[in-house]
């Protein structure tokens, strides 16, 4: 794990020189990095800095008005190898701005363990921006919603009594203290007022749907500002939570509206009859759930809007400009009670956004980009767009050597009733519940009170049965054989809740009870499967698991001549999730209505590359064919699968 030093910052220091002739009214311009010598570098001059404040009606950078067309994208949900590439579309795009949330289980996903590196080193994505000429609206809130898991708060939270998020309540402001001083450690450094690229920072996040406690944001406000936010900060609330959600004293950001007088009166009314406007999110599309079709808007039914905006004179930014890839299992779920679906969000990210899942311009990106143009200033003509990157179909692989599941477990956890997976310190993945029962007697009914979130049950190493929280499903009726039965449940968390009351609800796997026959089980061994490394297939071997229904593991090899995006087509396949080289691509499911997943060719080697499977529902299933394009909106009944 590395961290980011004052003294690494060094590096900024030299990228941000660039900022000093910039035009008050553009964006940092781009900087060519510095040749290594081996002489002595001098000790470098102290950046240039800039002031960036609140006028009247615009934003004021030195002093001079600023319009900021900005754009929403993710670190972590593109490839780091890709993070220039995006940017550098933004650029085309004509965006001047680009805006990304931080995103709280990715940098501390165990108490006090921060992880800034890699992927998740957002630091070195900001002063990317710098360097292809954007400034940086940033988004540390601790909660970020994002279709993300647990709307970013790491699971943990949920393991301390009485801890309650966004509130007053003392243990939380003190985890989320402690956090926020290791970002600020991070990114307060890179603020515009330092020499940095970073205009604005976001206090907590659209707060006004979720409460109205004045107090609770004021002492976010001073959280920031003690972490070394010391420049202009923000909130942003849906158009009719502003008044709930807003802070007096900071900017009262719009999301959800590209109506240039309804933009005026919200932030007027609560900022002092003053602006400047600025929408925080607008929206050119939206996000997917698994079994609801796949939500595509067409560009002619935005671009109205989108010129309004800017003709006032009102920055904005787009969410998403370019949504990528939600992998592993970071995507989030919507639940709204009892009478409503619980809805696990897809893997794909791609939102009918400007660019695609792949980074590739659209007709949206096409359409929006001719309506910025016609705002630019007259000496700053569009750069021209980068190509769009190729893809190929890749030939079906053949995923030669399986284990089954249940040959791969590790040490169990005892325990008299189910453990949650909070109580058994594991964030996301799987657990396995294993209990032995007496059979015989007929079929009885198998229940799972409050099951989080699916079930593959398990007689004797055989499968017997699934059961969906999507569905309402906490029952099924089962037949044992006679004697002694090993009663195997397989429990995946299918996304935390991030929107709504239901944060503080957000445990998972068997969170009360199992009964069999109106009895409760009892004598639980419980086996962790996070999977947050590629599953090593151990014992694999040639030949197929052909006596198995249960979970499987396959394996295979392909060679690739020159590493290109592709996709791989699990139409075929039933439900599970995918490893390339290491790297989880993210979950597949046949109900749709993704049924690709997305390779970057960023993470392909030339030669020979590994893919592992883990399928929980076709366990004969041995090819994986390739596809040169994805399909993100086909469904299929629960039944046929």
């Amino acid at each position: 794990m590395r961290k980011t030093t004052f003294s690494q910052n060094l590096v900024l220091l030299l990228l941000a020189a660039g900022l000093a002739e910039a035009a008050p009214a553009t964006p940092p311009a781009a900087r060519p990095p510095r040749k290594r010598t081996t002489a002595a570098a001098p000790k470098p001059a102290p950046a240039p800095t800039h002031t960036f404040a609140l006028g009247n009606n615009q934003f004021l950078l030195d002093g001079k008005p600023l319009q900021m067309i900005s754009g929403e994208l993710h670190y972590p949900r593109i490839p780091r190898e890709a993070w220039r590439s995006r940017l550098k579309m933004a650029k085309a795009m004509g965006l001047n701005t680009i805006g990304t949330y931080v995103f709280w289980n990715v940098h501390e996903p165990q108490p006090g363990k921060y992880d800034f590196a890699g992927n998740n080193d957002v630091a070195a994505f900001v002063k990317m921006a710098q360097e292809e000429g954007l400034w940086v609206i940033l988004r540390p809130s601790p909660y970020v919603c994002a279709e993300w898991e647990f709307g970013g708060y790491p699971y943990w939270l949920q393991n301390v009594s009485g801890l309650k998020v966004r509130s007053q309540e003392p243990q939380y402001i003190a985890a989320y203290t402690r956090y926020l001083q290791a970002v600020g450690k991070q990114l307060a450094p890179l603020q515009v007022n330092h020499g940095g690229p970073v205009l604005m920072v976001q206090v907590e996040n659209e707060y006004g749907s979720y409460g109205s406690d004045k107090v609770y944001l004021a002492q976010n406000k001073r959280l920031f500002e003690q972490a070394g936010f010391d420049g202009l900060l923000y909130t942003c609330d849906p158009v009719n939570d502003v008044a709930k959600g807003h802070l007096p004293g900071l900017l009262p950001a719009v999301n959800g509206t590209d109506k240039p007088s309804q933009i005026r009166k919200l932030v007027n009314t609560n900022h002092d009859g003053k602006g400047p406007y600025y929408v925080a999110e607008w929206y050119p599309a939206w996000f997917d759930w698994w079994g609801a079709p796949h939500h595509t808007v067409p560009a002619a039914r935005y671009t109205p809007g989108l010129d309004s905006v800017l003709r006032a004179g009102m920055s904005i930014n787009m969410y998403m400009f370019h949504g990528g890839t939600t992998r592993g299992f970071m995507n989030g779920a919507n639940f709204k009670g009892d009478t409503s679906h619980y809805e696990p969000q897809i893997s794909s990210y791609d939102y009918d956004a400007p660019l695609d899942e792949a980074g590739n311009p659209t007709a949206k990106f096409r359409a929006f980009r001719e309506v910025i143009a016609k705002y630019r200033p007259k000496n700053q003509p569009l750069p021209p767009v980068p190509a769009a990157k190729p893809s190929v179909a890749l030939p079906a692989v053949q995923l030669t050597k399986s284990q089954p599941l249940l040959e791969r477990l590790p040490a169990p956890v005892a325990s008299q009733k189910p453990l949650t997976f909070e109580a058994l310190k594991q964030a996301y993945g799987f657990v396995l519940y294993r209990t032995t029962v007496a059979g015989g007697g007929g079929a009885q009914v198998l229940k799972l009170r409050d099951l989080r979130d699916y079930a593959v049950v398990m007689v004797n190493g055989q499968r017997v049965g699934t059961l969906d929280r999507r569905e309402r499903q906490d029952s099924m009726r089962v037949t044992l054989p006679a004697g002694k039965v090993q009663l195997d449940i397989l429990v995946e968390n299918l996304g935390r809740v991030n929107f709504g009351e239901y944060l503080l609800q957000n445990n998972k796997g068997i969170t009360k009870s199992v009964t069999l026959g109106g009895k409760e089980l009892t004598g639980w061994q419980q086996y962790g499967l996070p999977f947050d490394q590629a599953p090593a297939v151990a014992k694999a071997s040639a030949a197929a698991p052909t006596a198995t229904t249960g979970p499987v593991l396959r394996t295979g090899t392909f060679t690739v001549a020159t590493p290109t995006d592709t996709y791989l087509d699990l139409r075929q396949w039933g439900k599970g999730s995918v490893w390339v080289n290491g790297h989880n691509l993210g979950r597949y499911w046949g109900i749709g209505p993704q049924q690709t997943l997305y390779v970057p060719a960023e993470w392909l080697k030339k030669g020979a590359n590994e893919i592992t499977v883990l399928e929980l529902l076709k366990p004969q299933q041995t090819s994986l064919a390739g596809l040169d394009h994805p399909i993100l909106s086909e469904l299929k009944p629960l039944g046929s699968l």
